[in-house]
């Protein structure tokens, strides 16, 4: 793995619909991975990655499994958010981000990389509400920090948001909604996976360093030789 160091990496969501392509990622260019999985859930774990088990929630199930990591990414949410679950946004996104802020300071994990989202946002209030806290936790934590803040990531069953595209093509021409087309623009799987092995991968910050959707977009590709 010329020109990179490999990291001990603990993910949560690690079967989910961003951690998969992450892990598999992680994996294939030699870091080493464990994943923190329900019980029954480890033969969804992408191959290479060990599995720990235990509750994204109760960080003292998983506390011991995460020392000696380099780096935790959480990636717990619920799946496909929409304002009906704004109890859960609470209940899950949030909880699970303070048990994984939680287990990794015990941890004395050097970098924590959380997916946010982009803000501020016209919808998704409870949601937006929900990482907005979780932030201000790993702020408080004083954990190095990458927050990765998309809106929308197209990908395998998250495709329908492509519709909106030429939408967002008149907007970035109107000078008055510009910025907010440009904060709110959709981004890929590949765009989300490239952003997260460079976070995991670079250097950890000093403080926390917010990764805005422009700059999400200009991820590079991934070279897995």
């Amino acid at each position: 793995m010329p020109g990179r160091s490999a990291r001990a990496v603990f993910i949560t969501g690690g079967t989910g619909y961003l951690g998969s392509r992450l892990v598999r990622d992680l994996v294939a260019r030699g870091h080493a991975v464990r994943a923190l999985v329900r019980p029954g859930s480890e033969s969804k774990l992408p191959p290479g990655a060990s599995a720990v088990i235990g509750d994204a929630l109760r960080a003292e199930t998983f506390r011991e499994a995460v020392r000696g990591s380099d780096t935790f990414v959480q990636l717990v949410g619920v799946a496909h958010p929409s304002p009906s679950k704004a109890a859960e946004f609470t209940s899950i996104d949030l909880r699970s981000a303070e048990a994984g802020i939680e287990a990794a300071v015990a941890a004395g994990v050097g970098h924590f990389v959380y997916v946010s989202v982009a803000q501020p946002a016209p919808l998704m209030r409870a949601y937006i509400d929900a990482r907005r806290r979780a932030e201000a936790a790993l702020s408080a934590s004083m954990l190095p920090a990458t927050v990765l803040r998309p809106w929308y990531v197209l990908g395998p069953g998250h495709y329908w948001p492509i519709l909106l595209l030429p939408l967002y093509w008149l907007a970035e021409l109107i000078p008055s909604l510009r910025q907010g087309a440009r904060r709110l623009g959709l981004v890929n799987h590949r765009h989300m996976s490239s952003a997260l092995v460079r976070a995991v991968e670079g250097a950890p910050p000093r403080g926390t360093r917010v990764v805005e959707v422009h700059e999400i977009r200009q991820a590079p590709g991934l070279s897995r030789s």
